[in-house]
C-alpha cells in the first residue's frame, strides 16, 4: 500500500522496522536509514531471517536537512517515521515538507546544548504542515503516546470531567548490568537528572529532581518505589484536557540505579557543558553514553515485566469515578517476536500502529500538527491488542494518591 521510511537505527528503530516488516500489507516498502549504515544492514539481515521480509538500507546525517531530503526523493515514502535523537526532529520535519511527505515521531524536539523539552517548537509547525495537506504526529510511542491516546480513551468513554491524572510507568525487569539506561543514556539521563514539574490548579510546581517518590503497586509486579518527574506528555495532556486540577507522571528506579546516578552526578559525568581533555572537547554526558551498554544490546538476557498505564479519577453522571488503563509488556517475549527490550518494543509498536492509521484509517489522516489525545482513540486501541500491547482497564478501585 504505501512506502515507508524510518529513520534511527537504535533500539527503538529496530522494533519499528521489525513490526513495519511484519505487516508488510500495509508498509509494502520499507527503508531504514541511520548515520551508521551498517547498524541498519544488521537490523535488515534479522528481518530477513525472522520474518522474510526485505527492507532497504541506507546512511543519512538527519542533521542536515539536505541529506534527507535526497535521501526522501530517492525513496518517495509516503509517512517518515523518526526514531532518532529528539534534537533531529526539527530538521527531519523541515526535510518532510520541503519534499510532501507526512511525519511522525516518538519524543518531543529539544535543543542540544540545554537540558530542556517542550514542545512549542513543533506547534509553531501547525500552519506550515496544514498548508501543506501534510499531517505530523508528535510523541507516539508509549509514553508520551500510548498514554495520550489511554486518556483520551478515558475521556471519551468513562468520564465527563477527569480531574485528576496519574501517568505511572515501571520497568520491573533485570537486564544483569550494574548500570544501564534502557533508552538513548544521553536523553534518558538528561530527563530525570532536571527537576521534577507536575500540573496542579492552573499552573507548574516544579520540585528538585526525585524529591517526590512512594510506593506504587503495579498490577502483577506488586509494590515499586516511584519518583514524580517532568515528562513531556503533560503538556499536551493539560492543554487538551482542560479539566484536570492535576497531573502527574510518576517512575520507577531501584536503589542501585540512583545510587549510581548520584556518584555520576556529583563527579559530573552527567553533565552537558563541554570540558577540555587533552586538549579537546568532549561533553561529559556523551563520553559516558559511549561507555554505557547500548540499550539494544540489553535484550538477549531481560527477564521481567514492564507495567505502564493511567490512573484517573473524575466525575461521570454526577457521581465520583476511578479509572485505570494499563498495559504490561514482558521483556523474555519481545526479544523472541523482534530482538528487543520491552522499553524499546512499547515505544516502537505505537509509532508502528501511529504510522499504519495515517495510512489506512481517513479519520486520522488529516493536515496539521498533532499530539495523539486529538486523534480518535478506538482504532488505535483496537490495534494496541491485535500488535503485542494488550491493554487492561479497572473500573472504581480504590488508587493510590491524595485528592
Amino acid at each position: 500500500m504505501s512506502k515507508v521510511l524510518i529513520i534511527g537505527a537504535g533500539g527503538v528503530g529496530s522494533v519499528v522496522a521489525h513490526k513495519c516488516a511484519l505487516n508488510s500489507n500495509v508498509f509494502t516498502e520499507i527503508m531504514l536509514a541511520s548515520r551508521t549504515k551498517a547498524k541498519c544492514d544488521k537490523i535488515a539481515a534479522e528481518i530477513k531471517e525472522m520474518h522474510g521480509v526485505e527492507i532497504q538500507t541506507a546512511q543519512v546525517d538527519a542533521d542536515i536537512v539536505a541529506e534527507t531530503v535526497l535521501l526522501i526523493k530517492r525513496f518517495q515514502p509516503k509517512v517518515l517515521i523518526n526514531v532518532a535523537l529528539p534534537y533531529q526532529d526539527l530538521t527531519i520535519m523541515d526535510a518532510c515538507l520541503e519534499t510532501g511527505v507526512h511525519y511522525l515521531d516518538t519524543a518531543n524536539y529539544e535543543p542540544k546544548d540545554v537540558a530542556k523539552f517542550e514542545y512549542s517548537w513543533q506547534w509553531a509547525y501547525q500552519e506550515r504542515f496544514k498548508e501543506a495537506g501534510l499531517m505530523a504526529v508528535l510523541g507516539c510511542g508509549f509514553d508520551p503516546g500510548a498514554t495520550q491516546v489511554f486518556t483520551a480513551f478515558a475521556a471519551k468513554h468513562q468520564f465527563d470531567e477527569m480531574h485528576y491524572l496519574d501517568i505511572i510507568d515501571c520497568n520491573a525487569g533485570d537486564h544483569g548490568k550494574a548500570f544501564a539506561t534502557n533508552f538513548n543514556p544521553e536523553i534518558n539521563i538528561r530527563e530525570i537528572t532536571q527537576p521534577g514539574r507536575y500540573w496542579e490548579n492552573g499552573e507548574w510546581v516544579e520540585i528538585p529532581a526525585m524529591s517526590i517518590h512512594k510506593p506504587i503497586d503495579y498490577p502483577g509486579i506488586g509494590p515499586k518505589e516511584s519518583y514524580v518527574l517532568y515528562h513531556e506528555e503533560l503538556e499536551s495532556l493539560v492543554k487538551n484536557f482542560p479539566t484536570l486540577k492535576r497531573a502527574r507522571f510518576w517512575m520507577t528506579f531501584g536503589q542501585a540505579y540512583i545510587t549510581h546516578l548520584n556518584v555520576l552526578e556529583n563527579v559530573g559525568m552527567t553533565s552537558i557543558k563541554p570540558i577540555k581533555f587533552n586538549g579537546i572537547d568532549i561533553v561529559p554526558l556523551e563520553f559516558l553514553k559511549a561507555v554505557l551498554p547500548a540499550p539494544d544490546t540489553l535484550g538477549e538476557n531481560y527477564s521481567g515485566q514492564t507495567s505502564i498505564g493511567c490512573q484517573i479519577k473524575g466525575i461521570k453522571d454526577g457521581e465520583e469515578k476511578t479509572y485505570y488503563v494499563w498495559n504490561n509488556c514482558d521483556h523474555a517475549e519481545c526479544y523472541r517476536e523482534v530482538r528487543a527490550q520491552a522499553v524499546s518494543y512499547t515505544t516502537g509498536v505505537p509509532a508502528m500502529i501511529g504510522a499504519m492509521l495515517m495510512l489506512t484509517n481517513d479519520e486520522w489522516m488529516k493536515p496539521g500538527v498533532y499530539n495523539v489525545e486529538e486523534l480518535n482513540p478506538d482504532p488505535f486501541m483496537e490495534l494496541l491488542n491485535v500488535h503485542g500491547l494488550p491493554w487492561h482497564e479497572a473500573v472504581n478501585i480504590e488508587l493510590p494518591h491524595e485528592y
